[in-house]
């Protein structure tokens, strides 16, 4: 009875081994190294950064200076050939390929595109160039825009205008408990002979930070 069970045993472990072997293996052989050189068509000139990506999976190399390019994927799947100036190719690759490795050299065609005609006409005289230089406002690009709302002084100046928000309130509070907790039974230290302290007040003096604001002694009163 018990060689019965044994015997079962191990043949259902054989069965499942053999299985997983040919399975992995089958992935193996499903496995394929793309290696290639991206060209121009009608140069045959290296087409460096292009992208080469596999269709519909978030995966992809770039082709380095001589145009080569290495990329691992499955027989099956479709690269996509795309890079500035060039029209996009795609290449299957075909499920009965023999081996793990397969060399291809990829030729791009340009794309020539055309702008939109721009008539530049000039003013019809001095004083009306003179005039347009002074008083036209000509909107911002929005690579002006972008270096405006960039700037340091502009983004320093917004950080001091904003209010604190409720993190930031809080922990100034959180702060504030902290150090009222340091003297707790006890008189706070008096800052009259801090130098520290000495030095704010006289910086202060000298800014005129106590002076009387808006004070003009030849106003003469309603009454």
């Amino acid at each position: 009875m018990h060689s019965r069970v044994f015997l079962t045993f191990t043949l259902i472990i054989g069965t499942l081994f053999t299985g997983f072997k040919s399975f992995a293996q089958a992935g193996f052989e499903n496995i394929i190294q793309i290696n290639g050189v991206i060209m121009t068509s009608d140069s045959l000139r290296a087409v460096h950064g292009a992208t080469v990506l596999v269709k519909n999976k978030n995966r992809g190399v770039e082709s380095e200076r001589t145009g080569v390019f290495s990329l691992v994927c499955y027989k099956g799947d479709t690269l996509e050939f795309s890079c500035v100036g060039f029209k996009p190719k795609e290449f299957y690759v075909s499920k009965d390929l023999p081996g793990q490795y397969y060399s291809i050299i990829q030729l791009m065609v340009q794309d020539t595109f055309y702008l939109p005609e721009t008539i530049i006409r000039p003013l019809p005289s001095k004083e009306a160039f003179d005039y347009a230089f002074r008083y036209w406002n000509i909107p911002d690009d929005q690579y002006e825009l972008a270096r405006k709302n960039t700037d340091a002084y502009l983004i320093r100046m917004l950080a001091y205008s904003m209010p604190m928000d409720g993190h930031e309130a809080q922990s100034k509070a959180l702060r504030n408990q902290a150090n009222e907790a340091v003297y707790y039974g006890q008189r706070p230290p008096m800052t009259i002979f801090s130098p520290i302290a000495w030095g704010e007040f006289f910086e202060a003096w000298k800014r005129g930070d106590y002076r009387k604001k808006n004070y003009n002694p030849y106003r003469t009163s309603k009454y």
